[in-house]
């Protein structure tokens, strides 16, 4: 391959990194990962039952083998 083409190829995927991690910093400095409602209203709508079936499934998960 030409060595033009090398940095053509290097550049361009320079730039395009560069655009996709000033994304993520801007997404994370607005808050787009934030969801402070997220547990609330997933207890608002589940049901006793279910949020019992839920614990008991957490509790298997850490239980330390014997």
């Amino acid at each position: 391959m030409d060595s033009s083409v090398l940095v053509l190829m290097l550049s361009v995927s320079l730039f395009l990194g560069a655009i996709g991690v000033a994304g993520f910093m801007w997404a994370i400095k607005t808050g787009q990962f934030d969801d402070k409602e997220k547990f609330l209203n997933a207890t608002k709508f589940d049901s006793e039952e279910d949020l019992n079936d839920a614990a008991k499934k957490e509790s298997k998960k850490y239980r330390p083998p014997d």
